[in-house]
């Protein structure tokens, strides 16, 4: 398999595709929308909103938070998870930046 070549681009575009990369699946858009609507939840919850495997939810997390989405704390037998606002608002700020950015009208199109 090859090696995705990341060089030459800056910091925040190879993060923000790392972060776009994990959000880029309907099971874990899911858990981000239904963590967005809630404070915090345990797993638990999460796997009763989904129409998937406690195991599958649980690789889905484990990827959401490797990069940062979201944060989860150990209560008791219980994993708690909520959105990591600080990565979140990076890409809310991210799109925010790329929206405003002027559109180059052109003849091709």
């Amino acid at each position: 398999m090859g090696i995705t070549k990341t060089e030459g681009f800056t910091e925040e575009i190879t993060q923000m595709a790392e972060l776009l990369k994990a959000l880029g699946h309907p099971a874990r858009l899911s858990i981000m929308e239904f963590l967005l609507n809630s404070p915090a939840c345990i797993c638990g919850d999460i796997v009763e909103e989904l129409p998937l495997a406690q195991s599958t939810v649980s690789r889905h997390l484990s990827e959401l938070k490797r990069v940062g989405l979201i944060q989860g704390n150990i209560d008791g037998n219980n994993i708690c998870y909520c959105i990591n606002t600080d990565t979140w608002d990076k890409v809310a700020h991210f799109f925010t930046d790329f929206k405003n950015k002027k559109v180059v009208t052109s003849s091709c199109c």
